[in-house]
């Protein structure tokens, strides 16, 4: 019987950290309805995907050594069906797809799919500049527009913009040697529709109808207001150069930016400026045809990469409101602050339980019969026939330290 496997390979900020995070947490009961989401961690497929691309990623990448064949074994071994997801397979080559179609059984017993889900670049544009500035960049934003909007596409920014954004290219690198049929094209509503819209379109996407799945928004990907991406990228100036990588993630991107910028929700948000939408909708408009001319399966609507027209107050990062700025300055400063009495609560709570745990040694020293078995130990251990006895009472224990 053939199985069937779904690799939803992106693209980022298309609801994907909460489809992940909902299939992770139901994984059990995904198995027991016959589908496999194969994660011993959450961020498995991430490091998957690293392996298969062999990408580096501060160090994650040794990490990830050996995860995409283990991976592709487990599915292998599934008889039902599995899924796959992480955004960043969007970028990947097309040897690299190859050896993962190839890995997962396609063309022998599996029937692979491809689920890609999009949005508007009117939206996307300015969430890919929030995220290099939560990844520590530090480049402007009309800095940053210009990379992309350079035809050549020279260096990191546009190679990993458009390796991760331009649709027709990755279904044509995703789905060269797919039927139309088995590629699966996901939009993401307009801002403003029903909440459940998008996780009711990967329920039909994934095949999930008729699961009763635990549903919560614990792994989200929170976005940051204009003022306060710009907070971010001051701090990284200074960040960079003298805060480790490791250090970064769960003080500015985790602390400062998602637990406590995000929620500062009355400042204007991040936008596209108004003279690059004309070029934005142009490219839209082309997408959507070609998506139509191929014949994919979308589950949505594709007039939702139309858009949104320009803001009509557009606040621009490069140039803040200084006391928005400045407001977020402070609550950051708060939030490490009482971050940093936690931390000293929960070093006193530690070192109160060392000084309990010292002192309780201490009177177990100081007991008769601890010192007899100290000296019947030492004495034992004087002759040949004494090392024998030990040796045999620790194999019995069950013990391998030299102490009794």
């Amino acid at each position: 019987m053939t199985k069937r496997v779904y690799l939803h390979v992106g693209t980022p900020k298309t609801g994907t950290s909460y489809l992940q995070h909902v299939l992770f947490q139901n994984r059990r009961l995904l198995r027991e309805s016959g589908i496999s989401y194969p994660a011993d961690r959450f961020d498995a497929h991430f490091l998957a995907a690293l392996d298969l691309m062999r990408l580096p990623w501060g160090g994650l990448e040794a990490e990830a050594i050996g995860r995409w064949d283990r991976l592709a074994a487990g599915v292998r071994q599934f008889p039902g069906t599995s899924i796959i997801s992480h955004e960043i397979l969007a970028t990947a080559s097309r040897p690299d797809i190859g050896r993962a179609l190839e890995s997962l059984g396609h063309g022998r017993d599996a029937e692979v799919h491809v689920v890609l889900s999009v949005r508007d670049l009117v939206r996307q544009i300015p969430a890919e500049w929030q995220e290099n500035i939560k990844h520590r960049a530090t480049l402007s934003y009309g800095e940053f527009l210009d990379r992309i909007h350079d035809p050549q596409r020279v260096g990191r920014i546009p190679s990993w913009f458009w390796g991760v954004q331009e649709i027709p290219d990755i279904l044509d690198r995703w789905g060269h040697d797919l039927p139309p049929a088995r590629i699966h094209v996901v939009t993401v509503p307009p801002a403003g529709g029903a909440p459940d819209l998008l996780w009711k379109r990967f329920v039909e996407a994934f095949g999930l109808d008729g699961l009763d799945l635990a549903l919560d928004g614990e792994r989200i990907n929170p976005s940051l207001g204009s003022a306060e991406t710009t907070l971010i990228r001051r701090v990284n100036r200074v960040a960079i150069q003298r805060l480790e990588p490791a250090y970064y993630r769960p003080l500015v991107r985790e602390l400062l930016a998602h637990q406590t910028l995000s929620r500062r929700t009355q400042t204007p948000r991040l936008a596209l400026p108004p003279d690059v939408h004309p070029w934005a909708n142009e490219l839209e408009e082309s997408w959507i045809a070609e998506i139509r001319r191929r014949g994919y399966d979308v589950i949505g609507d594709l007039d939702d990469l139309h858009g949104a027209p320009p803001v009509t107050d557009y606040a621009d990062p490069d140039h803040p409101d200084e006391a928005q700025v400045s407001s977020g300055a402070v609550e950051a400063l708060m939030a490490v602050m009482v971050d940093h009495v936690r931390l000293q609560r929960e070093l006193s709570r530690r070192d109160a339980e060392l000084h309990d745990t010292r002192q309780a040694l201490e009177r177990a020293y100081l007991r008769p019969s601890y010192r007899w078995r100290e000296k019947t130990v030492r004495w034992l251990e004087t002759s040949s026939a004494g090392r024998v006895v030990m040796s045999v009472y620790r194999r019995a224990r069950g013990r391998s330290s030299r102490s009794a």
